[in-house]
């Protein structure tokens, strides 16, 4: 299964090693694990209020955790 754009962020991490799903978002200046908005954010959502590319944030995530 992939992380998708319209999956709530709190998903995604699940879906990995949450220490890398972490520095995955860290990198993309994002410190969502402690944001209460993962619980109803969509990883696209949060790109945009963020500023990222939403495909550029997924293809990290989703090579994370095929790691």
């Amino acid at each position: 299964m992939k992380i998708t754009k319209d999956m709530l962020l709190i998903e995604a991490f699940q879906m990995g090693d949450t220490e890398k799903m972490a520095e995955i978002l860290q990198g993309f200046g994002m410190h969502c694990l402690g944001c209460a908005l993962s619980h109803g954010e969509t990883v696209e959502q949060a790109a945009m209020t963020h500023g990222i590319d939403a495909d550029k944030l997924l293809k990290a995530l989703n090579d994370a955790i095929e790691e």
